[in-house]
């Protein structure tokens, strides 16, 4: 059995050929759909986070949204880049997206990728600290945010305050309880991984993983998997941690669909560089009818070490194709798959 959810980066585009032409469509439609997928019988909707683009940026408005009009698919993102945040801030707003849904959040968030400006966290008024990296300051935003989320007190209260206060140090309010353990890391690389599973984080692995070994992406993925859970029996945390990966799969049934995604072509991985250093392997996508796609997704073992399946969605085709896309793996697909 595995938790079956869908992906959507949010992208928006004039186009006369999109379906969402304005941050406004990508936002509503994005509502609609994770109501839509909820009713189909889907465990996730998650919403990809990017600054300075045509998607999705601010999320906790929309899971804030989602969490009041539906009442049992979990919410998050995959990912929250930490070097964009201000952790304080931050922790109120997941603690109030997390009591409006009634402990739903799964949130995801990671150190960030290549965004669409030189330096974009600057702008934001970040910068690492003397001898820090980027990837450090995310990580140390990172650090800030899981230990607010303890709930512990920390500032000293004022001795005349507006409001009374509670004994003791204060912390930030509203503070929703259990919501340190349903933060997800976005894990690139094995060490990374293994880092946030000692820091007792569940991990969400997506289509792109730094090239380790030269081996197929889903060999890598799922070695990946593996050496997080090991970091997380040593490291003795007291609960069992979540592992999702992300795949863009499409089961061809229709014109429409065969349109869209039957381009005849066998998908491979592909290898490329997100920076100058860094080489990396994407993942390929899967589109075939749905036998020959059964068969391909039980080859594929990342996804079965994950207990969490994340479906990318087109978001552009619009909420009903969308609806479509989910429906037809969790009916045709899922089941013979022993996911469902």
């Amino acid at each position: 059995m595995k938790k079956i959810g869908f992906l959507s980066f949010g992208h928006w585009s004039p186009s006369p050929q999109s379906q969402t032409r304005s941050a406004s469509d990508t936002l509503l439609q994005s509502i609609d759909l994770a109501v839509a997928a909820e009713e189909l019988g889907a465990d996730g909707a998650f919403f990809r986070v990017h600054h300075f683009a045509r998607q999705l940026a601010s999320p906790f408005p929309l899971l804030a949204a989602i969490g009041a009009k539906t009442s049992r698919i979990e919410i998050g993102t995959a990912v929250i880049d930490m070097r964009y945040e201000n952790p304080l801030y931050m922790a109120e707003d997941a603690g109030a997206a997390d009591l409006i849904s009634g402990g739903r959040l799964q949130l995801g968030i990671s150190r960030g990728s290549p965004e669409q400006v030189i330096d974009g966290w600057r702008h934001f008024g970040y910068q690492p600290s003397e001898g820090e990296t980027d990837a450090d300051m995310g990580r140390r935003h990172a650090d800030v945010f899981l230990d607010i989320l303890r709930g512990e007190g920390f500032a000293e209260p004022n001795l005349r305050p507006m409001f009374p206060n509670p004994p003791g140090l204060l912390r930030l309010e509203p503070h929703s309880e259990g919501l340190r353990e349903r933060i997800w890391w976005g894990a690139s690389s094995n060490a990374t991984a293994i880092w946030a599973a000692q820091k007792g984080m569940n991990l969400q692995s997506s289509t792109l993983k730094n090239d380790e070994t030269g081996e197929p992406f889903h060999i890598q993925q799922a070695a990946q998997i593996r050496a997080y859970r090991n970091a997380w029996k040593e490291a003795g945390h007291a609960h069992a941690p979540r592992v999702s990966v992300s795949r863009s799969i499409f089961a061809l049934i229709s014109d429409m669909d065969r349109s869209y995604f039957g381009g005849g072509r066998p998908d491979e991985d592909k290898v490329g560089f997100i920076d100058e250093q860094t080489r990396a392997i994407f993942g390929r996508s899967y589109a075939a009818e749905p036998t020959e796609l059964i068969g391909q997704l039980r080859q594929d073992e990342a996804i079965a070490e994950a207990d969490t399946l994340l479906l990318t969605v087109p978001n552009q085709l619009g909420v009903e194709y969308n609806v479509h896309v989910i429906k037809t793996i969790l009916e045709q697909v899922a089941p013979a798959l022993g996911w469902r």
